[in-house]
């Protein structure tokens, strides 16, 4: 890809070196001093306004962990490897590049587009959808718009999955972008709609269909990409296809199980997600992403 001479977002959030350090050492001061606050009646009231205080700040969506101050420029930067900083880097201006086309888009649906944030965390990270661990892989939460990625996914990627390539990192960003675009549209609301009383097959497909649909998104970013920014290089279609492929249901199963069970699949086998992410890569076209019409259309 030829990102560098990209615009940066100003939309990323890095939580990586503080929120989980922060936590840490609040939660090991508080288990220090223990002892001394059980044994009298000021420091049992103090424990108490403390443990109040913070579910009262957690039921108003307030995340405590995340209070902690940053450490200076210097301890950060002495954890962050001048590799990483050019992942932060290219990750940013990917980010900056959907937002351009993106906001192009829904000016042309007459709508407003809303940039989503995007979070960078390490291991684990805590969101208005919950606490996500590290080995979930990369998600987007309606609940706050925003998208999260633990970088060392992408070394998953390329190590395990075989899955290597700058292209192939950012159809990872653009499919969580594609959620974000649904989450704007309407679509993921009406997904979870069907969803609720289904057994679990048809949840599955419901979110097979979502799922496919946001690959197709992130086709249309890549077509724009190449289109209007030049962006795309010879092998670039290639390393996408293959992350699709690598990401797919049927091939993750055989892997990790040794058996293909098509009633588990939640995101699409290898095929589909190929086929969907070619098809928006092609077509640049938000209508030809309608994987919820005809008979069975994730089947």
């Amino acid at each position: 890809m030829d990102w560098k001479g990209g615009r940066r977002s100003d939309n990323i959030e890095d939580r990586r070196d503080y929120s989980s350090a922060g936590a840490g050492a609040g939660l090991g001061l508080l288990l220090r001093f223990l002892p001394f606050l059980l044994q009298t009646k000021f420091g049992r009231s103090l424990l108490l306004v403390g443990v109040v205080g913070y579910f009262g700040l957690k039921a108003l969506g307030i995340d405590v962990l995340n209070l902690a101050a940053p450490p200076t420029d210097k301890a950060a930067m002495q954890q962050i490897s001048a590799g990483e900083k050019e992942v932060v880097d290219f990750v940013s201006v990917v980010l900056a590049n959907t937002e351009d086309i993106w906001t192009t888009l829904f000016q042309q649906m007459g709508r407003q587009y809303q940039k989503p944030k995007l979070v960078l965390f390490r291991d684990g990270v805590s969101s208005a959808c919950g606490f996500a661990q590290s080995a979930m892989g990369p998600f987007y939460c309606p609940g706050d718009n925003k998208l999260y990625i633990d970088l060392s996914f992408f070394q998953e990627m390329k190590n395990k999955l075989g899955a290597p390539g700058d292209f192939a990192q950012a159809y990872v960003i653009a499919h969580e972008v594609g959620h974000h675009v649904q989450n704007l549209l309407g679509i993921a609301a009406k997904v979870n709609q069907l969803q609720q009383g289904k057994d679990k097959v048809a949840v599955n497909r419901l979110s097979v269909k979502q799922e496919l649909q946001a690959d197709c998104f992130a086709g249309i970013w890549g077509h724009y990409a190449n289109k209007d920014f030049r962006m795309i290089e010879d092998g670039d279609l290639e390393e996408a296809l293959n992350a699709a492929s690598a990401i797919g249901d049927d091939h993750l199963q055989e892997q990790a199980q040794g058996r293909i069970r098509p009633e588990a699949f939640t995101h699409g086998t290898s095929k589909q997600r190929m086929e969907w992410f070619k098809r928006g890569m092609d077509t640049g076209d938000v209508k030809a992403c309608n994987t919820f019409a005809g008979p069975e259309s994730s089947e």
